[in-house]
């Protein structure tokens, strides 16, 4: 879970991430989504990897990355507990909002 929360913690790994929610991408499709250079691509690209968020497949000479959506599945079964906090006490701030346009009026 670290590791995923601290590659999640970079700009370019969560677009590298959001560019693979939609589709498989070679490292030079990726690589021109962003704004660094190819090796720093390559560092991003093995950071997801070691954390488990992608997997990678040669394509003859190509290798193309794909998400793999299991850390982030677990990492929502984790944060559930603290939504589930959260959603009560939005719930309750509603409420409160509902009440406060109720007696201005």
């Amino acid at each position: 879970m670290d590791a995923v929360l601290q590659a999640l913690g970079d700009p370019s790994r969560r677009t590298v991430l959001a560019i693979l929610r939609d589709h498989d991408a070679t490292a030079g499709e990726l690589a021109d989504a962003l704004p660094i250079a190819r090796p720093g691509v390559s560092r991003h690209l093995r950071v997801l990897r070691e954390a488990g968020l992608v997997e990678v497949r040669q394509d003859a000479q190509r290798r193309v990355y794909s998400l793999r959506p299991e850390p982030l599945m677990a990492l929502d079964d984790w944060l559930a507990e603290y939504r589930g906090l959260w959603q009560s006490r939005l719930d309750a701030l509603h409420t409160e909002i509902a009440r406060g346009k109720k007696d201005a009026r």
